[in-house]
């Protein structure tokens, strides 16, 4: 027969983990669970392309100043490229971010997430995380090495002493977008157990906002209405930032209170969505 083992207390031996800490590790599960998967690395890789693309805009201009009268290297390049991956930060949103909490209500796993000494602000961090990181590995990160490789080609810090607001406009364009996407896109992942679910909202809700725009400007004949795109409030702001004239007859403020509207909601949302389990003490 085999031995009846002590089963009586005893005391926890491992080492305690301060608290606060445990958004990490959702994170970094959820960062390595993506980049596991091919298709969504090779993507990652093909989001790269525009950056090499304009690497080569910036050496040509450098080597053969000329060319320059047809692509010049100016603030209005870094602006385009930043809006350019715009439709990358779209498909990576929906990709790696609709299942995110969808996932854990269809397993319902969030119960077993909050039920632990873990904080529901951990939670909603943790997966914010991996949402803005891959967005900004797509945006900020690309953007600012155009800049760095401006510097290296031309020799010189002359075109950042002409335009020192290039750089903190590269970053502000970049947080807006990302971070517009990141808190809408988990809001949605939040309402639904399915992630097809969530990315035909998201799909939908931008599309929508945009075919509403489309039919105000023809019955209005204004673009005073394009308030109501996500997409074009992101583009005035945008002018903004990079200090150009509003593409839109929409005042910079209305487009401006609409995403920080936006932000909110998608806050108030995952607060009364993601809850779980109290622990009784």
């Amino acid at each position: 027969m085999s031995p009846i083992h002590d089963q009586s207390y005893r005391r926890y031996q491992g080492t305690r983990q301060p608290p606060g800490r445990g958004w990490a590790v959702i994170a970094w599960a959820g960062i390595r669970n993506l980049l596991a998967r091919k298709a969504f690395l090779a993507f990652i890789l093909f989001a790269w392309i525009p950056f090499i693309v304009r690497t080569v805009q910036i050496y040509v201009v450098t080597m053969y100043p000329q060319a320059g009268n047809l692509a010049p290297i100016n603030a209005k390049m870094f602006q385009d490229f930043v809006e350019q991956q715009g439709s990358i930060v779209f498909f990576i949103t929906i990709w790696a971010g609709a299942g995110l909490i969808a996932s854990d209500r269809r397993a319902n796993a969030l119960q077993i997430y909050l039920s632990k000494p873990l904080l529901r602000l951990e939670y909603i961090g943790g997966k914010l995380t991996i949402l803005i990181a891959f967005l900004l590995e797509v945006t900020l990160l690309p953007a600012l090495l155009l800049i760095c490789m401006q510097i290296a080609f031309s020799g010189s810090f002359a075109f950042i002493s002409n335009n020192l607001y290039v750089i903190p406009a590269v970053i502000l364009a970049s947080l807006l977008r990302v971070i517009v996407a990141a808190f809408t896109m988990l809001a949605l992942s939040s309402l639904s157990k399915s992630s097809r679910y969530v990315a035909v909202l998201y799909t939908g809700a931008i599309f929508f906002t945009e075919a509403v725009y489309g039919f105000l400007l023809v019955v209005t004949g204004s673009s005073r209405v394009a308030w109501v795109s996500v997409s074009r409030n992101m583009d005035q702001v945008t002018d903004l930032i990079f200090r150009h004239a509003p593409r839109y007859e929409t005042p910079t403020i209305v487009s401006v209170l609409v995403l920080i509207g936006l932000v909110i909601v998608s806050i108030s949302v995952l607060e009364r969505r993601v809850r779980g389990v109290e622990v009784v003490k």
